[in-house]
């Protein structure tokens, strides 16, 4: 399912019921993945295919369209300010000019998607020194096919700020803070409406970001929670839209990826899975994993997910120049046009493999199997063609060696304590595209 952005206050804000419908200069990576020898692998085994030509994948990302990425950055700077406290009333300037704009685009793609797609709006009340203000949520819904499927969620915020915080008429044009952002949101669900996938996926533009995300918390808490939607991932894209840092040096082909601690927790778990997904089958942009929730001192949508107990990861730009956030100097002329498109094709691929790649597998076990060996199994997962087992090393960020199978078995020597902590599979099907990855199994001696 899909969330939208809505427009006005007197839509109506209830979610539409979510039923699932029938079909109708680079530097080095932080985690590297390498493959075992051969005289060290499992017999079942065969080598992973880094290099595998992933057609149905690879032509879904090259739908992507530069130029109407930037067409939306182009618009959402275009009307001045973005701050929550800025006119409702004038429909070229303001914050609700934008999420008039951001509503159109949604119900524009609702009148293509052959009624996958419903847009919708959240209104929510808040105040800010002591002052009353209503803020919106913008929601799109995509629904999937499967029971029992989960939702996942993709979002990012559409308000921007000056550093004069308390100024809504000062400029604060927030073309890459976060306009890219926004435009990222637009072409994902623009690209995955025109087919149904098996999980819901539900598309949203918060309001309210830049003071303590008070719309993402009234998604979370009112929306989410409050209609008892099973989200099983979030994933938030804030500042995506630059590969230039504040001394003029690029790297157009990296991304951050931020995701809460303990290394253990289901959010962690969630970003190397999607590391995992990133290097075997989108090859124009790579995912640094980051052992922290987010850059110090600072927050995004995602956090408000993860304080509900849901695992959610931040996407931002791998090098950032935080001199041109939060001032008039954040245009479009510093968004670069290549790597917004190249970060937007990574998050539609890792997206696409979580909606509709094979469910994760489940009831995974470590048996002994004698002469030293141990046999890994699994539940068969509906729809798998072949199984991948991700093998991570202690206090890893990542899984660092992979390796395919053709059943819901292996037999191995290898699966030992003292080399590896943590063990996870994830399904492949007839297409080669990933799910998503199992909860870990870890190895206790």
């Amino acid at each position: 399912m899909v969330a939208a952005l809505a427009c006005n206050l007197s839509s109506d804000s209830r979610p539409p019921t979510i039923v699932p419908q029938l079909p109708s200069p680079t530097p080095p990576p932080t985690i590297g993945y390498a493959t075992l020898e051969p005289d060290e692998l499992p017999d079942q085994a065969t080598i992973a295919a880094t290099n595998r030509d992933e057609t149905v994948l690879l032509n879904l990302l090259t739908q992507v369209q530069q130029d109407r990425l930037m067409m939306h950055v182009s618009r959402l700077q275009s009307f001045g300010t973005r701050h929550f406290g800025s006119t409702f009333s004038d429909p070229n300037f303001g914050v609700n000019a934008a999420a008039n704009y951001i509503l159109q685009e949604f119900n524009s793609i609702r009148d293509q998607s052959q009624g996958r797609f419903s847009a919708t709006v959240q209104p929510f009340e808040f105040t800010y020194e002591g002052k009353g203000y209503t803020g919106q949520n913008v929601i799109g819904i995509l629904s999937g096919y499967e029971a029992g499927a989960g939702v996942i969620v993709v979002g990012a915020h559409y308000d921007s700020i000056s550093t004069e915080r308390d100024n809504p008429n000062a400029p604060a044009p927030g073309a890459n803070d976060n306009a890219t952002g926004v435009a990222a949101v637009l072409e994902v669900a623009r690209i995955m409406s025109q087919q149904q996938p098996r999980a819901t996926v539900i598309f949203v533009a918060f309001g309210v970001e830049e003071i303590n995300r008070v719309g993402s918390i009234a998604f979370v808490n009112n929306y989410i929670v409050g209609n008892n939607i099973d989200v099983s991932a979030m994933i938030n894209m804030d500042i995506i839209g630059s590969s230039t840092g504040p001394n003029g040096a690029t790297i157009d082909d990296r991304i951050r990826l931020y995701s809460a601690i303990p290394n253990e927790s289901g959010s962690r778990n969630l970003a190397r899975g999607l590391h995992l997904i990133a290097r075997r089958l989108i090859p124009m942009m790579s995912i640094n994993l980051e052992a922290a929730s987010d850059r110090e001192g600072r927050y995004s949508d995602h956090i408000s997910f993860n304080d509900a107990g849901i695992s959610a990861v931040r996407f931002i730009e791998y090098l950032e120049d935080n001199t041109r956030n939060h001032s008039d100097r954040d245009t479009i002329d510093n968004v670069r046009p290549v790597y917004l498109t190249r970060a937007t094709q990574t998050i539609l691929g890792v997206t696409t493999s979580l909606a509709d790649g094979p469910r994760p597998p489940r009831s995974i076990s470590l048996r002994d199997a004698g002469n030293g060996n141990r046999l890994l199994v699994w539940e068969t997962t509906p729809g798998a063609t072949s199984y991948t087992v991700a093998l991570r090393e202690p206090g890893s960020l990542g899984y660092n060696y992979f390796f395919d199978v053709n059943s819901n078995s292996v037999e191995w020597d290898g699966f030992t304590a003292s080399r590896w902590e943590a063990i996870a599979v994830a399904a492949r099907d007839e297409r080669g595209l990933i799910g998503p990855m199992s909860a870990e199994f870890f190895i206790n001696n």
